[in-house]
């Protein structure tokens, strides 16, 4: 017996360094700093591919690439970012955050946890390995459409199967934290005292686990209409391409919120510290995270307006994806005035913050635009989707995850970053993007389609703004990785109380404040 304790305590003493302890880690920690290196990658991989695509439209003709690649371009470029980069940075978010704010040891399922990450670094070196196959790499768009993706050559299984891998990682990511939360929180925490970010990812984790399972079911489907005979999608064996759509969106609206929800716990967490205020309507923010997870399942087809469906359903589809402005709305409204006469001070967190909600808002108005269904006859497949979806992404989702990563990583690393080069990141960023994306409105308004390698001389000049936006932006991000890697490195020592007259503020606060937002000044200490 007492050789096997000692075998036991010999075991519970062995730590793996180098290599090893990278991939046998079951600490929260590990698992959170490699999902976020690994966005970090594919964050320049996708967007050397918006380069490409931006490189041939810099002027009207066939230039640079072929149209083939051009398309598989476009379509590697959104399942890279969105299952490559915005997914694994807020899984890796979540990882290092949860355990901290809810006063748990560590994430519910450590080595399910550390699964759930070393499935995705194999799963994208196969999605990227299309690229190099007979006829080139998948072609549909990232919404993979029939029959255009049943064309792409010997790719479509390998894309495919990488899909099912992100799908089933994300998957796990989710039970993992829906485990965390609901049965690891500290004494005295309950739901309604957590903070904001565990409270959006809860909702994600949710969705994550009702719509991932139908991306699958799709896009097995595919396989099987391309691979066995079967006509799901084709209309001569008796299919529906339309039905791929629906099955499609069913998945794809609720995850364009799984982009988007976490970025608004990050965004609630950021106001406060830097406003040295409480969040203002705490259950407000919780109770429209949930109606806008609720309502995302109920407007599907927002997506499909020209393919023929009936009035009522036109009718039903538009309302209903007005609704989603109506949360939205009282989350920008408590974030405007958590900000309303606090003590505001501008570090480059709080500068990522605001500029997400200003650009966040732009994107949520012209979204409601592409609502309204004979409006959105003319605007469909056309530029300004594009300027639509990147400016809910990029200075949404993107913007987020840097607030997110200045805001936490004094406390992750114990040094504080270069606070200047820090808000010249932001200038630059935000410049870029709007110089990248804005312009993208007028040429769409004016007709120019998208995921198409040529156009009319009219839209030139548009094009050649977008194009040198695209690349500033993509170099300004090399300025983002150097501060990160100085900041691990060393640099200025952080405290105990990083942010100035903020400590306390950073996790969760009462609701109501203790003041009243609006007329009693707040007491700075």
């Amino acid at each position: 017996m007492s050789e096997i304790a000692a075998a036991h305590d010999d075991h519970h003493d062995y730590h793996p360094s180098g290599l090893w302890r990278w991939v046998t880690t079951t600490n929260h920690k590990d698992i959170g700093t490699l999902y976020l290196w690994l966005a970090m990658i594919m964050f320049f991989i996708g967007g050397a591919m918006a380069l490409v695509i931006r490189t041939e439209l810099f002027s009207p003709g066939l230039q640079f690439v072929d149209p083939q690649f051009f398309n598989s371009m476009t379509t590697l470029h959104a399942l890279v970012m969105i299952f490559g980069v915005v997914m694994p940075a807020f899984t890796g978010l979540a990882n290092w955050q949860i355990p901290l704010m809810v006063g748990a040891t560590d994430m519910a399922l450590p080595r399910l946890n550390n699964w759930s990450f070393w499935i995705l670094p194999f799963a994208f070196a196969m999605l990227l390995s299309t690229m190099f196959m007979d006829g080139g790499g998948p072609a549909g768009g990232w919404t993979l459409y029939p029959p255009l993706t049943l064309q792409t050559g010997n790719a479509l299984p390998f894309v495919i199967f990488s899909i099912h891998f992100m799908g089933m990682s994300s998957i796990m990511g989710a039970i993992n934290i829906i485990a965390t939360i609901v049965n690891m929180r500290a004494p005295g925490m309950h739901m309604m005292k957590m903070p904001l970010f565990v409270w959006t990812w809860l909702i994600t984790a949710f969705l994550l686990i009702a719509v991932m399972p139908v991306l699958a079911g799709g896009v097995t489907m595919l396989l099987t209409d391309k691979f066995f005979g079967t006509s799901f999608f084709n209309a001569a064996g008796g299919g529906d391409p339309v039905m791929f759509q629906h099955i499609f969106w069913f998945f794809g609206h609720p995850e364009v919120y799984i982009l988007i929800l976490p970025s608004f716990g990050v965004v609630s967490s950021i106001l406060p510290t830097f406003s040295r205020k409480p969040l203002f309507g705490y259950s407000s923010m919780v109770y429209a995270t949930a109606s806008i997870a609720f309502l995302s399942f109920v407007v599907w087809a927002h997506h499909m307006f020209t393919v023929g469906m009936p009035l009522a359903g036109e009718l039903f589809f538009m309302f209903a994806t007005m609704l989603i402005a109506v949360p939205t709305g009282v989350k920008v409204f408590n974030w405007v005035a958590t900000m309303w006469r606090g003590s505001m001070t501008f570090e480059t967190p709080m500068l990522f913050a605001i500029g997400f909600i200003i650009m966040f808002t732009i994107g949520g108005f012209s979204g409601l635009m592409l609502a309204i269904v004979p409006a959105d006859f003319q605007y469909h497949d056309s530029y300004f989707v594009v300027a639509h979806f990147h400016y809910v992404l990029v200075p949404g989702s993107i913007f987020a995850i840097m607030a997110a990563v200045y805001y936490w990583l004094p406390k992750w690393t114990g040094n504080h970053y270069p606070e200047r080069l820090g808000k010249w990141h932001f200038w630059l960023s935000t410049i870029f993007v709007n110089l990248t994306f804005f312009p993208m409105h007028f040429v769409g308004l004016a007709g120019m389609p998208r995921r198409i390698p040529d156009y009319a001389l009219q839209f030139a000049d548009y094009n050649m703004l977008a194009s040198v936006g695209a690349f500033g932006f993509g170099f300004a991000q090399l300025l983002f990785l150097y501060i990160v890697v100085v900041t691990i490195r060393g640099g200025e020592k952080a405290t105990d109380q990083v942010w100035e007259g903020a400590e306390g503020l950073e996790w969760t606060l009462p609701s109501p404040p203790p003041y009243h937002s609006f007329t009693t000044p707040p007491v700075v200490r």
